[in-house]
């Protein structure tokens, strides 16, 4: 059950023409094309960890009776390789994705992966995938880690075997026409986590459960689905993909408060901690739907963004609900989350200092 093991290189047959892949990666959008490889780690309750391969991206093949398939036993990541102007290639805080994927594993009772292992499957696809990473202004490579339950029974227990895989896309921007605001619709009919729930792990089954108010959202017109609370539906908590902020007339930034009903997101931390350098005052704090509409109205909230791996930060100009709709700040993306937004991409790019000590260099 070793905590570092070979990650062996089985040979890619036929990878992809490098005018194939200039092709595909010059307007990739977002997670339709896949790079050559994977690379894959098996456990089992005898062996712990075992059997690293880098490989050919390709199928897995299950069991019908695979315990993922019915006790969705399935944990994920998601982070970016960027290259920066003098051809290094770096990741963006990657040992904090590795600690996420171990609190989602101990909450969906699957093994422990080692910091050291996930950050060595990473490294050795983006190694070797390298050339995917589109060299467009905004382009990456978005880096899934997995994990999933395979062993075949039918029986309400955690699984004593599993595959952890890393598949990679280039990527583009995650909402068509680039940074402009969003749209959000407030879903009252549906929530996204209750307390002593799943909401802090980063597992499958929150965002199926959200899929059905994230398609509300886009019959409303809007581009994403905000939740509130699973006890009063009071409580604005965090968009189906994405935290939130939202900005004051005296400076002041506030986001929901990690409760166990919110994914901790890396990139909602390193905002916080962006805009506590920068003399901000950040709180962590409740905020009601009601005031949310009151402080829109009122002209005290300036503006509302949101922030995740995919989209980075994105302003929410208009909020849709049941009764009617409101707008932010004239609806315009405004200054502090424009400002936040390039101090952050600077930084994951390589284009400014790293104070925080944030990018990790991929040996090429």
């Amino acid at each position: 059950m070793s905590a570092t093991i070979d990650i062996r290189h089985v040979p890619h047959a036929s990878p992809t023409p490098a005018d194939v892949r200039a092709g595909l990666i010059a307007d990739p959008g977002f997670g339709k094309v896949f790079s050559d490889h994977m690379v894959t780690i098996e456990w089992s309750a005898e062996k712990g960890w075992h059997d690293g391969q880098l490989r050919a991206r390709g199928p897995f093949t299950l069991d019908p009776a695979a315990s993922v398939l019915h006790y969705a036993q399935e944990i994920f990541e998601g982070m970016k390789a960027y290259r920066t102007a003098d051809g290094e290639v770096v990741l963006f805080r990657p040992l904090e994705n590795a600690r996420r994927f171990q609190r989602s594993a101990a909450r969906m009772a699957m093994p422990d992966l080692p910091e050291q292992l996930f950050l060595e499957a990473v490294e050795t696809l983006v190694r070797t995938d390298a050339d995917w990473i589109p060299k467009e202004e905004g382009g990456s490579l978005y880096l899934r880690p997995f994990m999933f339950a395979n062993e075949s029974f039918l029986g309400v227990r955690p699984a004593a075997s599993y595959i952890f895989c890393v598949v990679a896309c280039p990527v583009g921007a995650y909402f068509k026409g680039g940074a402009k605001p969003v749209s959000v619709w407030a879903s009252t009919d549906y929530t996204r986590a209750a307390a002593g729930g799943t909401g802090a792990a980063k597992c499958g089954g929150n965002y199926a459960a959200s899929l059905i108010a994230q398609a509300e959202a886009i019959r409303q017109g809007c581009d994403q689905v905000v939740f509130l609370d699973a006890a009063e539906k009071k409580w604005v908590e965090e968009l189906g993909g994405m935290n939130v902020f939202f900005v004051f007339d005296d400076g002041t930034l506030l986001t929901p408060p990690l409760t166990g009903t919110i994914l901790p997101g890396i990139t909602r931390d390193s905002i916080i901690r962006l805009a506590r350098g920068q003399g901000m005052s950040v709180q962590e704090s409740l905020y009601s739907f009601d005031q949310w509409r009151q402080d829109a109205a009122s002209g005290r909230l300036r503006e509302v963004f949101a922030c995740g791996t995919a989209a980075v930060v994105s302003a929410i100009g208009t909020v849709r609900y049941k009764d009617g709709s409101f707008t932010i700040g004239g609806g315009t993306d405004g200054e502090v989350t424009r400002s936040l937004r390039t101090r952050l991409t600077a930084i994951q790019r390589g284009e400014t200092d790293d104070p925080y000590s944030w990018r990790h260099k991929v040996a090429l």
